[in-house]
């Protein structure tokens, strides 16, 4: 018996198995891969990157607090004031000794002065998201498996998240600011999730282990572009830094929802045969005529059921923590 901390967690893609796969069709995902497997490598890898794009939203509001929520410059305007360079704050100092070297509105902690506040006040917005996060990922676990479907919850968090991030830059005040800040969190849970299983569902097993990791590489350059952002907007308000994220998640959330189609196998899972057979022929530029055969006596083995995407994204942390 082949030893399961060593097998793959994605069967490689090989000629014969495909050539097995076009005659033999056992359950879901042999059907679809009866279809989209000899679909050319653009009409499969277009659409699987745009879904990934949404980890670079997802990036950018994850770490955001860093950036909006810094302690900004500031510098002594009288001999009574000791060196910026003894202290990393000015709380202590006379009013009328210091002063920002920025413009307030800079970040957060200058625009409502909270330079003498406590720790755990000035960590109540991240600490807010996170525990957003923790909230959301818990209860919205099972939507993109059950009832919303992958491309419904991904449009959904994704519109949240960037509604909220948008309304944050409205916040009258710090304790606005954190509530938002918890729902934008609880928002963007399962947007990593319900991006990386429709990503994968789209495209054929010849592709599949490379599009696994079209995420995270937009993960990656999500994060990275955020300084790029704060730096050119280093001398405008924090506010301005939510909208430029904000904005262009929102703009994207559209696009996918017109753009990108539902996962067939999650359709056929919940029984939708019709239009996951619609959207087969639209993948495959209809090239397909007669799909209807393959789907008609088809048997869904066992460990197909409703829950599968959420096992495989248990078995994908499982394995990274093995390496770890």
């Amino acid at each position: 018996m082949e030893d399961t901390a060593t097998a793959p967690l994605l069967p490689p893609y090989t000629a014969a198995a495909a050539a097995t796969t076009a005659t033999t069709v056992r359950s879901i995902d042999d059907a679809i891969e009866t279809y989209i497997g000899s679909t050319s490598a653009s009409a499969q890898l277009l659409p699987a990157t745009l879904v990934g794009l949404a980890w670079a939203f997802d990036a950018q509001q994850t770490f955001i607090n860093v950036f909006a929520d810094a302690m900004p410059p500031w510098h002594c305007t009288s001999p009574s004031c000791f060196a910026a360079g003894d202290s990393a704050s000015p709380c202590g100092q006379t009013p009328s000794s210091w002063n920002w070297s920025l413009p307030r509105h800079t970040s957060t902690i200058s625009s409502w002065s909270l330079e003498c506040a406590s720790p755990a006040l000035l960590a109540l917005p991240s600490s807010s998201f996170f525990a957003g996060c923790l909230a959301g990922g818990i209860l919205l676990a099972t939507l993109a498996d059950s009832r919303l479907g992958r491309k419904n919850t991904l449009v959904l968090s994704s519109l949240a998240m960037s509604l909220s991030a948008a309304l944050t830059a409205a916040s009258p005040s710090l304790l606005a600011y954190a509530a938002l800040r918890f729902v934008c969190g609880f928002s963007r849970a399962t947007v990593g999730t319900s991006a990386l299983v429709l990503s994968t569902e789209l495209v054929s097993r010849r592709w599949r282990d490379r599009v696994s990791i079209i995420g995270f590489f937009c993960f990656t350059m999500g994060f990275l572009s955020l300084p790029a952002i704060a730096y050119a907007s280093r001398a405008a308000s924090w506010r301005t830094l939510y909208l430029w994220t904000a904005v262009p998640s929102l703009a994207y959330t559209v696009v996918i929802y017109f753009v990108i189609k539902e996962s067939p196998r999650w359709l056929l899972v919940r029984g939708r045969k019709s239009e996951a057979i619609e959207t087969i022929k639209t993948m495959t530029c209809g090239s397909r005529t007669s799909i209807n055969s393959s789907f008609s006596d088809l048997t869904l083995l066992t460990y197909q059921s409703s829950y599968a995407g959420l096992h495989i994204i248990f078995i994908i942390v499982f394995d990274f923590h093995k390496i770890a």
